[in-house]
């Protein structure tokens, strides 16, 4: 509850952030949560795993709070919350909450704006503030971060391999923007493994033809004419779970028992018959 005295209110205002971070790491113990859960996000860790393609300056800006959840800096003394982890930052808090709590304007904050999240450049202790006093919008000079890869919102540190994998199969595969939502995968090693396939795909189908074929036109012959085609196969065999975030997982355990059982990259209904059989087991995303 408020005082009604700003300087003993922006004391509480530091309290209640810092007891929160406490109890959300308590919580997150108890619940067995992921570790990196409330863990303030990397910006060169993220930028260099989704693959740094360009910057662009977009001016002044309102930004939603809830999207700031990483940082330039990984020794700010906040959590992806911008709650504070320690009592360092107590004395510039306490001196920002309680020049807002006397109406005073904050300077916009500098952002780096990477897919749907933004990493503060400057200006991490009036996020913490503004964050504690219930704020929803920040006044802030942003900056587009393009990447090979988006990051979405709910992106974490564990995820930063996988989202590198991802990327580097992408950058062997380059498929269509309008296309690459298609293809998911839950395991590192899965990236390589289709990367892999469809370079000997595209290798199979140039050595047909007797040509050769660039890279973007291997991936979007490979996806029209064996991906799309294959799975439709599989649904009407009653082999793929109907789930389309399964899609690539389902190919690639499909492709990789089929060479296993026949030695051949052929698909007609003989080679589909013989792996309902094996009932090859496709592991599901968390």
């Amino acid at each position: 509850m408020e005082t009604g005295f700003p300087a003993a209110d922006s004391r509480d205002d530091f309290a209640r952030a810092r007891r929160n971070a406490v109890l959300a790491r308590l919580g997150a113990r108890l619940r067995m949560r992921e570790g990196d859960v409330d863990v303030l996000l990397p910006f060169d860790e993220v930028v260099g795993a989704l693959g740094h393609r360009g910057e662009q300056h977009l001016g002044l800006q309102m930004v939603e709070l809830d999207s700031i959840v990483g940082s330039v800096d990984r020794r700010t003394g906040f959590d992806r919350q911008f709650r504070p982890t320690s009592d360092l930052t107590r004395t510039r808090f306490e001196r920002l909450a309680l020049a807002v709590r006397k109406g005073q304007d904050l300077p916009p904050v500098e952002l780096y704006r990477v897919g749907e999240v933004h990493f503060v450049r400057d200006g991490h202790h009036r996020v913490a503030v503004l964050r504690a006093l219930g704020r929803e919008v920040v006044s802030a000079r942003v900056t587009l971060v393009r990447t090979a890869i988006g990051a979405g919102a709910e992106l974490r540190l564990s995820d930063l391999p996988l989202k590198g994998h991802e990327r580097l199969f992408f950058e062997r595969v380059p498929l269509p923007a309008s296309l690459r939502q298609r293809i998911s995968l839950s395991a590192p090693d899965d990236w390589a493994h289709l990367a892999e396939g469809v370079e000997a795909w595209g290798y199979r189908r140039m050595q047909e033809r007797a040509q050769f074929l660039d890279r973007p036109t291997v991936a979007l012959e490979w996806f029209r004419d064996e991906y799309e085609p294959v799975l439709s196969m599989l649904r009407e065999a009653g082999l793929h779970p109907g789930d389309g975030a399964l899609d690539a997982q389902t190919y690639l355990r499909f492709a990789e028992d089929r060479y296993l059982v026949l030695r051949t990259h052929r698909w007609d209904d003989s080679v589909i018959e013989r792996l309902a059989l094996r009932e090859p087991k496709v592991k599901r995303r968390d």
